[in-house]
């Protein structure tokens, strides 16, 4: 699923962000004016799951998932749903109000907390890594798109251009995300950690 439960004021049940990311998908494959053919050829998922997938008929990994975004040029947090733009001096998005995505087969979770995604060029997310889960390597960003991250708790390996390492709590990592790139939690513990992605122009 792609969001926890509704109850107790939480944000919409994961059907409906499954919906909703569908929904999204097709929405931006119309107006790039991709078939479901041409939308496969790019992002290299089936035509058939891209079909139960802009239907919410299923969640996406977390790969799926990226591929997608990038094929159709979008963010990932734009097809799960960003935050209506809001200004002001000061700007708020309680915790039960983050777009969430849950990648159905491992549990990784994916927290927007930016209240303003995009603001500066940037923004922040929470990853949440259950203990033995991979995100497998993700698909290369556009040039000029780059991750700091922050580990907040747990062991977490980062795999990029062919390195590893490996990160404890309280150590941060910068790197260029225009080439493959994962995030491993090789530990029986969970693992937590904040990323911020900043995309120059």
């Amino acid at each position: 699923m792609l969001e926890q439960d509704a109850s107790a004021g939480e944000p919409p049940h994961g059907d409906d962000l499954a919906g909703a990311f569908g929904g999204n998908v097709r929405r931006r494959r119309e107006e790039a004016g991709l078939t479901l053919e041409q939308l496969s050829a790019r992002s290299q998922v089936s035509r058939a799951m891209l079909s139960k997938v802009e239907r919410g008929e299923k969640s996406p990994t977390i790969g799926v998932a990226s591929r997608i975004a990038h094929a159709l040029d979008a963010s990932l947090s734009d097809l799960i749903g960003a935050p209506a733009a809001a200004s002001g001096v000061a700007v708020v998005m309680r915790k039960n109000e983050r777009p969430v995505f849950r990648d159905p087969e491992t549990g990784f979770e994916r927290h927007m907390v930016s209240a303003v995604p995009g603001a500066g060029g940037g923004e922040m997310i929470v990853h949440y890594l259950p203990a033995r889960v991979s995100t497998g390597l993700l698909p290369a960003y556009p040039p000029g798109t780059e991750k700091q991250l922050l580990v907040l708790q747990g062991t977490l390996t980062v795999a990029v251009g062919g390195i590893n390492e490996t990160l404890n709590p309280g150590d941060s990592l910068f790197l260029q995300a225009d080439a493959d790139h994962g995030f491993a939690n090789r530990t029986d513990a969970p693992c937590e950690y904040i990323m911020v992605i900043s995309r120059r122009t």
